[in-house]
């Protein structure tokens, strides 16, 4: 028992260590740019990886499992750290980060759809609640305002674009790869492919110009460890702890996220950001009880039988 304690807690840090990511991007990007400054930080994230998961050895893993997740995995990181990269303000890469955070509902409600899993009706206040949240957020003081919301999203269409289709590669990730990976973890060799990309696509674009001072580098070495470290101890967390509780846990990431976000980054945020926030916290949590309640119903018939 002490020792599934001390998992769950470990993966309760890699929350914690998540949650930081959106001000240590935008921190790198602003002195790195976008496209360098999130290949600097994925570089030393593999690195870190290396070193806590291993390198994998690739000839043992199911080939459809490699394509696809790297396809996918690839994808989603690209889009997540160029959607806060892009972003023309503090207070902005915020918000599109919170656009990210629609993945949780996206993934349960691509679980229910495609791979058959259980749900009873409270999905559906899930993820109408999940996007009313969304349009608090992006609605700025006011709330819930169409008008606002537009002009938000003509003022960066692409940093609010790549966050959204970030949000449902990452749910059709999770839900594709479920079964192709036999027990197999490819984050070392995905986190590497992610790298190689932004570095290509830097090289390509003639490249931003980087400002290496002291503090832009510790910002690199944080951001690389908080994700490196994060990925391995919800690893520990996910294989030894207590996975309901784990998972509970990760759907208040937006709050803390931003909270975190707001005090690194020094960006007030309004009342009305809060409670969208804590709508997509709440419509999140809705669709996966609502998972939840459909297994325990669906165990109970079978012990009744």
């Amino acid at each position: 028992m002490q020792s599934k304690n001390k998992a769950t807690w470990i993966g309760l840090i890699a929350i914690l260590l998540w949650s930081t990511m959106v001000a240590l991007i935008r921190g790198v990007s602003e002195t790195m740019g976008a496209t360098g400054g999130a290949a600097l930080i994925y570089t030393a994230a593999s690195a870190c990886l290396c070193v806590t998961v291993g390198v994998p050895n690739l000839k043992t893993f199911p080939r459809r499992y490699l394509l696809w997740g790297s396809l996918l995995f690839v994808s989603y990181e690209v889009c997540l750290a160029l959607s806060i990269g892009y972003a023309h303000s503090g207070r902005q890469a915020v918000e599109v980060a919170m656009v990210n955070y629609l993945w949780p509902t996206f993934t349960l409600i691509a679980a229910i759809l495609f791979n058959g899993e259980k749900a009873n009706l409270l999905v559906v206040p899930g993820f109408v609640l999940s996007l009313l949240g969304i349009g608090c957020v992006l609605g700025g003081s006011q709330g819930f305002d169409l008008a606002d919301m537009a002009v938000n999203l003509r003022d960066n269409p692409l940093s609010y674009s790549l966050a959204f289709f970030g949000a449902l590669i990452w749910a059709t990730y999770c839900s594709v790869t479920k079964g192709m990976a036999n027990g197999k973890n490819g984050v070392t060799f995905f986190f590497m492919l992610v790298a190689a990309t932004l570095w290509v696509k830097f090289l390509l674009g003639g490249g931003d110009t980087m400002a290496f001072t002291a503090r832009s580098v510790a910002y690199v070495i944080c951001a690389g460890a908080a994700m490196g470290l994060g990925y391995a101890a919800w690893n520990i967390g996910i294989l030894r702890g207590n996975v309901t509780v784990l998972a509970g846990a990760s759907y208040f990431t937006p709050v803390l996220s931003s909270a975190l976000s707001a005090a690194l980054l020094h960006v007030p945020l309004s009342g009305a950001f809060w409670k969208g926030a804590l709508m997509i916290c709440a419509g999140s949590s809705l669709c996966w009880l609502s998972t939840q309640i459909g297994v325990g119903r669906q165990r109970k018939s079978l012990n009744v039988e």
